[in-house]
C-alpha cells in the first residue's frame, strides 16, 4: 500500500473485520504486528484500540504489543502510542546497530535512529524487546559481538531479545542478490558459534532462554508468543492473519487489496484446514522443542508415547535431549538443532 488513503481502507476493512468475528472470551494478549503497524498514524491505532474496547472483554488482559521499526519511533509518536494508555510493551525490529549490516539487508533506518528508539521507547515504556539477526551478509564474529555490547549501553532498559538467523525470502531484494553472486552468504559454522555467543552473553548480562530465539530478563518472557508454542487458541484478524480455534487453523488472504475488497463486501476470503489428531501432535513437537521446557511427557498420547520414546534415544546418547522424568528437554546444541531434531520424530 502506497498512501494514506490506502492505509485508511485498510483500517476500515480491520476494524470491521474484528467487528464481524468479536468474541465473548476475554483477551489475555493483544499483539499488533506481522507487518510494519508503526506505519499508521496515531488516528488510525486508536480507532482499532477502540474498535478492540468497544467488542471486546479487555478486562483480562496481560499484555499488548506493538511492532515497530526505529525510524517511525520518533519522540512524540513514543508519546502518542503511550497516551493511548493500551501497550505495555514495544518490540523494536532493530535487527543491527551495524550501519553495514543494515545496507545489506537494504532496511532504511540509520544505527543512530536504532539507538534514539530504544531510548525514546524506553522513556514511556517498562518492556522494551528488541530483534536481532545474526549472520548478515558480511557480518564477522566481532561484528555480532558489537551488536550484543551495544544492548548493554541500555542497562536493564531492554527487557527482552529476540535474536533469529536470517532467512532470505523468495522475492526480496536480498535474494536475487544472492542468485546474481553480489551477495554471499555466511557459514553454517560461523552461525553457530554466533549462537554460542548469544547464548553466553545472554547468561551474563541477566538474559534467561526461553526459547530457540527468545531471551528475557526474569518475568519478561512474551506472553502473547508463549500461546502460540503452548497450543492456545488464538484470533488473527487482517491481511494473511493465521487464527487457532484448537481444531480449525484458518489464515486471511494475504493480498491487502483482496483483503479490503473481500471485508467490505462481507465475503473475507481465508483458507481453512482441520488438524487431524497426527497435525496436533507434529505441531506439539515442532513448538515444545523449541523452547526450554520441552516436551511435557504427558501431553504425549499413550499410543504414541512408545514410538516417541524410541525415537529419542539417539538425541538422548548424543547429548541433545535430556530424558527427564516429566519431559524431554532439548540441551543449548539441541536447541541449535530444534527443527531437525523434531521433523525426525513427526508420527504418520
Amino acid at each position: 500500500m502506497a498512501g494514506k488513503q490506502d492505509y485508511e481502507a485498510y483500517v476500515d476493512a480491520l476494524c470491521l473485520e474484528l467487528k464481524q468475528r468479536a468474541t465473548e472470551k476475554p483477551l489475555k494478549t493483544v499483539y499488533f504486528g506481522g507487518g510494519t503497524p508503526s506505519l499508521l498514524s496515531y488516528g488510525q491505532i486508536e480507532r482499532i484500540i477502540n474498535t478492540l474496547r468497544d467488542y471486546y472483554d479487555l478486562s483480562l488482559l496481560q499484555e499488548a504489543t506493538i511492532e515497530a521499526n526505529p525510524e517511525n519511533l520518533s519522540k512524540n509518536y513514543i508519546d502518542s502510542l503511550f497516551n493511548i494508555n493500551f501497550f505495555n510493551r514495544i518490540s523494536i525490529g532493530v535487527q543491527s546497530f551495524d550501519d553495514k549490516d543494515l545496507r545489506a539487508i537494504n532496511r532504511i533506518h540509520s544505527s543512530r535512529q536504532a539507538f534514539e528508539a530504544i531510548e525514546n521507547a524506553a522513556a514511556r515504556f517498562d518492556n522494551i524487546s528488541v530483534d536481532l539477526i545474526m549472520g548478515l551478509p558480511g557480518q564477522s564474529q566481532k561484528g555480532w559481538c558489537e551488536n550484543l555490547a551495544a544492548i548493554s549501553r541500555f542497562g536493564d532498559k531492554v527487557k527482552h531479545l529476540s535474536c533469529y538467523e536470517l532467512t532470505v525470502e523468495d522475492g526480496s531484494i536480498l535474494k536475487r542478490q544472492i542468485e546474481m553472486g553480489r551477495v554471499t552468504l555466511i557459514d553454517s559454522d560461523v552461525i553457530a558459534s554466533m549462537y554460542d555467543t548469544l547464548q553466553d552473553w545472554c547468561g551474563n548480562n541477566g538474559f534467561e532462554q526461553y526459547e530457540v530465539s527468545n531471551y528475557c530478563r526474569p518475568g519478561f518472557h512474551s506472553r502473547h508468543n508463549c500461546r502460540y508454542w503452548d497450543g492456545t487458541p488464538y484470533l488473527g484478524c487482517g491481511a494473511a492473519a493465521h487464527s487457532f480455534d484448537g481444531d480449525h487453523r484458518r489464515w486471511n488472504i494475504a493480498d491487502v487489496n483482496a483483503y479490503i475488497s473481500g471485508v467490505m463486501q462481507g465475503k473475507l476470503p481465508y483458507e481453512e484446514e482441520i488438524l487431524t489428531r497426527q497435525d496436533h501432535l507434529n505441531e506439539y513437537i515442532m513448538t515444545s522443542l523449541r523452547t526450554v521446557a520441552g516436551m511435557a511427557k504427558d501431553k504425549i498420547p499413550s499410543d504414541y508415547a512408545d514410538v516417541i520414546g524410541e525415537k529419542m534415544i539417539p538425541f538422548v546418547k548424543t547429548g541433545l535431549i535430556v530424558d527427564c522424568s516429566d519431559a524431554y528437554k532439548p540441551t543449548k546444541e539441541g536447541l541449535l538443532h530444534a527443527d531437525g531434531i523434531a521433523a525426525s520424530l513427526f508420527v504418520d
